[in-house]
């Protein structure tokens, strides 16, 4: 929600006024000089929207508050042109509207499209989520980064980097509506009051590694465009896509890093596939490359990777994890009830080249259990289980 700024605002009385952590005020507006505000620039304040209300008969602004529960001045900061005095019966006025509620409900069949109105959404209304474009698709999809909070220290998650693991975006994006919710209403997620964690920690997410992997597992080779005759031809003419895990080309993403990317190449398909092709050489794909150079350009102290399933958690690669990593997948367990497994007999994932480029802790975390595509049945269940990870991810 924008204001217009008065002669005497500051951002602390905004926080004030409107019940919020001035901090969440001052990175909703990024560039903004706040001790020296100027009279009519605008102002976004994050967790509220501005809703039209039509005047009735024997409406007054101070009437409205008291109604309304809500602050007199809130309307007068929102109605600057409007005069107490001169309140007209059908006159449409602005009234604030704290949101309490989630913005990301509609979870089923959880194509790219729908994940960009929810970013777009999130971003109208919480501002100090921040958005930036880390590389694209194949076939042109954006490939979104999101990061939440103003700590110094940075961490990532990560989802759908196969296709028929779509659901790991939803979880993802949940997250992020809740975090959000949970800073500007000043209520905790499970026992854990989030105000520190913002100011400790930057959240990087990326919900959707494989968009075009994603759409066509939902909505079959239509949803391919040009690429339609190439991956009915991968997938052996078969127009269910279920069992898709690759990019639109053929290559699957989480076999394309130079971590003894060798080994499976040599045990692997050798041409495009619904799943398991590592491509023919290391980071060839662009969706790959996008999250290799988000790692090399950043300082994540960490990694999380969702993938579905088997309610376990990878954790190590070739004796190259730092000591920590153990501490935080127990970490992990206890708050997830998933399996620590620390060596697998699987390369060229992106937890193995992030723990091996950076020696830093990694993780892959296979949330749920069935076959992929999960039932969005699961999902609830999903959510709790993966909740406490995303949280430790924070307040670790």
């Amino acid at each position: 929600m924008e204001i217009t700024v008065r002669s005497g605002d500051s951002l602390w009385y905004y926080s004030q006024l409107f019940n919020l952590p001035i901090i969440l005020i001052e990175t909703s507006n990024p560039g903004i000089n706040a001790l020296q505000l100027q009279v009519e620039q605008e102002i976004k304040i994050p967790g509220y929207t501005r809703e039209n209300y039509t005047i009735k008969a024997n409406d007054t602004f101070w009437s409205l508050a008291i109604e309304n529960n809500i602050p007199l001045d809130m309307i007068e900061l929102l109605n600057p042109l409007i005069s107490h005095s001169q309140l007209q019966v059908g006159q449409s006025i602005y009234m604030p509207h704290r949101v309490t509620e989630f913005v990301i409900d509609d979870i089923t069949n959880y194509t790219y499209e729908k994940m960009v109105a929810d970013i777009n959404e999130l971003l109208s209304i919480y501002p100090f989520i921040m958005q930036r474009t880390i590389g694209n698709s194949v076939m042109g999809k954006n490939i979104t980064e999101l990061q939440i909070g103003a700590g110094p220290t940075e961490v990532n998650l990560n989802g759908s980097f196969h296709a028929n693991e779509w659901i790991t975006t939803p979880i993802i994006m949940r997250f992020v509506n809740e975090y959000a919710l949970s800073l500007t209403n000043g209520l905790p997620i499970r026992e854990f009051a989030t105000l520190p964690m913002y100011q400790a920690k930057q959240l990087s997410v990326v919900p959707m590694v494989n968009p075009d992997g994603v759409n066509i597992v939902i909505n079959g080779a239509s949803a391919a465009g040009d690429f339609s005759e190439s991956v009915l031809a991968i997938n052996q003419q078969n127009e269910d896509f279920s069992g898709w895990k690759a990019n639109i080309n053929g290559v699957d993403l989480n076999n394309q890093f130079p971590a003894l990317w060798e080994i499976e190449a040599e045990r692997k398909p050798t041409t495009p596939q619904p799943r398991d092709f590592p491509g023919t050489a290391p980071l060839t794909e662009p969706e790959a490359i996008a999250m290799a150079n988000l790692a090399e350009d950043r300082n994540f102290i960490r990694m999380n990777a969702f993938h579905t399933q088997g309610k376990v958690i990878f954790w190590g690669f070739e004796g190259l994890e730092p000591p920590e990593s153990a501490e935080i997948v127990d970490e992990y367990e206890r708050v997830s009830g998933y399996t620590p497994i620390q060596y697998v007999d699987s390369y060229a994932g992106y937890k193995d080249w992030f723990i091996q480029e950076f020696r830093r802790p990694g993780f892959t975390v296979e949330l749920g259990e069935g076959v992929n595509p999960l039932p969005i049945e699961q999902f609830q269940e999903i959510y709790e289980d993966s909740l406490g990870i995303m949280l430790a991810n924070l307040y670790l």
